[in-house]
């Protein structure tokens, strides 16, 4: 379970075993059991006791506080450190050798099979509007083929990586933009700050997911900045950024069917200098509908097959998917190729209708 924080003014204190949430507009204090959170999500002013913080350490509970952005700014996580040196050492060696192609290669080609299966399912509903989508559903499988034709050191081909996802990213959200109600069109991506309500809320949304891959990563003994494709900087969450790519459909259609189902609302948004944000409120409707994406239970390989059509699953929550991606990649640099890959698996687009 994820405890998201989203009201000014919540207060959060220890109580024994349970956290305490309180607040004016609250009947009575709401009680959870901390054996029962995974994480907290902090996403505006709140008052939080050290006794949260000792309790949250014992529970490997991460606290992670985000900017108005959607960005974390700030976590809080156990002192202890969860994985051997060796992890962090097959990191810095694959991102010198094709291990390191072949993870990126795999992340951002199955970012763009989503994209292009989101948009197949769009077309499917707007059978008068097909001319829209035909430019990116041919280009998108095109750079799937190029990406997978890629072979040497991910500093080889760093620039040409990116610019084929570049070009590609381009044409997919040119395509979305046409899809807007009118009021609502765009001209293509903008980050920091948005210039309209959709990137808006897309930066919101993935920043949610930036949050959710960083404790996948802590967890499972791999260091959040030691990236392949993205380059190394200060403080810059480089492993992160690279691993996103494929769960980033999950914040793009919940984006798109706020809008598309005509669910937000003008009082979602507010101007900044230079540009947009979500407003409070706005903040709330996309983490409440993002975290009931992330709920929600999907069809996912536990082992990987010993013969052809021989693959076991499971039934497990969508996030926890990010979890399972974050130890096969910690195992594949260790040599252990025991676990399923996000990439061989359907469950981002299960029970899915747009």
């Amino acid at each position: 379970m994820q405890l998201v924080i989203n009201t000014h003014g919540t207060s959060l204190r220890r109580r024994g075993e349970r956290l305490v949430i309180s607040h004016r507009n609250l009947p009575k204090p709401v009680e959870l059991a901390a054996s029962k959170i995974q994480s907290i999500v902090v996403a505006s002013g709140i008052q939080i006791t050290s006794g949260v913080i000792e309790l949250a350490a014992q529970h490997d509970i991460d606290i992670c506080f985000l900017a108005k952005d959607g960005h974390p700014i700030s976590r809080i996580w156990q002192s202890r450190i969860g994985s051997t040196v060796a992890i962090r050492r097959a990191q810095l060696a694959a991102s010198d050798n094709p291990t390191g192609t072949d993870v990126v290669r795999s992340w951002i080609a199955k970012k763009l099979e989503n994209q292009h299966r989101f948009l197949t399912q769009l077309q499917s509903k707007r059978p008068d509007r097909m001319t829209v989508f035909d430019t990116a559903l041919r280009l998108l499988p095109e750079t799937i083929e190029k990406l997978r034709r890629l072979t040497g050191k991910v500093d080889d081909q760093r620039s040409t990586i990116m610019g084929l996802e570049g070009v590609a990213g381009r044409v997919y959200f040119e395509c979305l933009a046409k899809l807007m109600p009118s009021e609502y069109q765009f001209s293509g991506r903008s980050r920091r700050p948005a210039t309209d309500p959709f990137n808006a809320m897309l930066n919101y949304a993935y920043g949610v997911l930036y949050s959710q891959v960083e404790r996948a990563q802590i967890l499972a003994g791999l260091d959040p900045h030691i990236g392949f494709l993205h380059t190394d900087n200060y403080n810059k969450p480089s492993l992160v950024f690279d691993m996103i790519e494929p769960f980033r459909i999950i914040a793009e259609k919940a984006t798109v069917l706020f809008f598309t189902g005509r669910r937000v609302k003008r009082e979602f948004f507010r101007e900044v200098p230079g540009g947009i944000e979500l407003a409070p409120e706005g903040r709330a409707a996309l983490i409440t509908n993002l975290n009931e994406r992330l709920d929600k239970s999907v069809k996912y390989p536990i082992q990987q097959p010993k013969r052809p059509g021989g693959k076991k699953t499971r039934r497990i929550k969508l996030r926890v998917t990010i979890q399972y991606e974050a130890h096969a990649l910690a195992n594949q640099l260790l040599g252990r190729n025991d676990l399923p890959r996000i990439v061989e698996s359907d469950a981002l687009f299960e029970n899915e209708d747009p």
